[in-house]
């Protein structure tokens, strides 16, 4: 796995109607270490999704730095894959041409791609429904087809864009129990973008706090809670004492 290092980024865009010139993100700094899952949170519309987008090279016109192993993030690359909140499956591709998907722009070969995807199509507890097609899978089977196909072409770093915020309440929890068993097995490098403190404390090994925009970093908050991390975490003290600390230093920076 890639050691992410992003180093005094600076964003800024045009507004379309006004033409005025705005800071969506100016000097931010932190680092994802190899086989660490880092999330970040911060007030709505603060610039979480724009770094991420830099950083899947999405975005380039940045200032500063993203490398991965200290190679600059100049565009999109084989080394990151993205998760999207919306799953975004190719409605005429059954479940394992779905997750093949990758490996095909990859050039390998049919059944080099059927069995690389179908490890994770198992991996994500979706055996038996590989000839199924996404319009035949609940929410949360379609997101488990989307994790399964960027796992399958083993990027280095895994990005997520609030990938479970679609889903209903019950199911959601559900889901961050399985995305976290997912990663355990394959501890890739992780940058994970969430609206839910609760759920970045339960996935994460660190935290980076942005303040409002132009998105800075407020606070990097180590967790140090011990894993596999269970749904009765949630009400253990060491959690809420976390879950208050980010909520304030958020709560700090709401606009009104």
């Amino acid at each position: 796995m890639a050691t992410l290092e992003i180093q005094d980024l600076h964003i800024e865009y045009t507004a379309q109607r006004t033409q005025q010139r705005l800071v969506a993100v100016e000097s931010v700094s932190f680092s994802a270490e190899s086989r660490q899952f880092v999330a970040i949170v911060g007030p709505s519309g603060c610039g979480k999704t724009t770094i991420l987008n830099a950083v899947a090279g999405l975005l380039t016109d940045f200032g500063g730095q993203i490398a991965i192993d200290g190679q600059p993030v100049r565009g999109p690359g084989l080394d990151r894959a993205m998760v999207f909140q919306s799953p975004a499956l190719f409605p005429w591709r059954t479940v394992q041409r779905n997750v093949t998907y990758g490996l095909e722009l990859q050039g390998r070969s049919p059944r080099d791609a059927r069995g690389q995807a179908q490890e994770f199509i198992n991996l994500v507890g979706l055996q038996g429904f590989e000839e199924s097609y996404p319009h035949e899978l609940s929410g949360g089977m379609q997101q488990r087809v989307n994790l399964a196909r960027a796992l399958a072409v083993r990027p280095r770093v895994l990005l997520f864009d609030e990938p479970l915020s679609a889903l209903d309440a019950q199911l959601r929890e559900l889901m961050q129990l399985e995305l976290q068993r997912v990663w355990l097995q394959t501890r890739n490098t992780v940058l994970f973008v969430t609206h839910d403190i609760s759920e970045a404390i339960l996935l994460a090994d660190a935290i980076v706090v942005l303040s409002a925009r132009p998105a800075r970093v407020k606070q990097i908050i180590p967790v140090n809670l011990p894993r596999p991390r269970e749904r009765v975490l949630r009400h253990h003290p060491d959690f809420l004492a976390l879950e208050d600390a980010i909520w304030n230093a958020i709560q700090g920076e709401q606009q009104p």
